[in-house]
């Protein structure tokens, strides 16, 4: 009789998640980049409307753990249901105790581009590979995630516009006047 399979392993990580609808979103980067700030601007942005309801997973660090081909993600206990907010401190908030992930952030990224190149575009995180947002430094990293929560891939289907002169088709009509 052989023995049961061990629990699946969870690793400790330096980054803040929050559940949007019924994916999260991880947030990755540097100290001071923004994590917390990100987190906090998320859960307003569903409040407000803007996106589905958001609800912090963990802030500062967090477990993520591969299972049944699913990241999922959890605050670590000490700072389950914690948030930084600059200038206010450490605050007490609404937390979810798991979600699986669908979408990573990397905050002050080299390869945070106007366009960027399709495989930055995605990411390997434990095995499991996720939808990716690479954010530069210095850029508001929030308008690129509704975006990326609220819109579609349209590239696919639009057209090249006739003065494009890159030809990838990002103009939406070939002069600027209204019809």
């Amino acid at each position: 009789m052989s023995a049961p399979d061990p629990a699946p392993a969870s690793t400790s990580v330096h980054a803040a998640a929050v559940l949007v609808g019924n994916r999260a979103v991880l947030i990755r980067g540097a100290s001071g980049s923004g994590k917390s700030r990100l987190a906090f601007e998320l859960i307003l942005a569903g409040r407000a409307g803007q996106i589905p309801t958001a609800t912090l997973v963990g802030d500062d660090r967090v477990t993520l753990e591969r299972r049944q081909g699913e990241l999922l993600v959890r605050p670590v206990p000490e700072l389950a249901g914690l948030i930084e907010i600059r200038g206010l401190g450490i605050r007490h908030c609404d937390f979810a105790a798991e979600a699986a992930v669908g979408l990573v952030v990397d905050l002050a990224a080299d390869d945070g581009d106007r366009l960027p190149l399709p495989e930055a575009l995605w990411t390997t995180v434990e095995g499991v590979e996720l939808p990716r947002i690479p954010v530069s430094a210095g850029f508001a990293p929030l308008p690129l995630v509704v975006a990326a929560l609220t819109t579609t891939d349209g590239l696919a289907d639009a057209p090249a516009s006739g003065d494009c002169s890159k030809g990838i088709g990002n103009h939406i009509s070939p002069t600027l006047e209204s019809e």
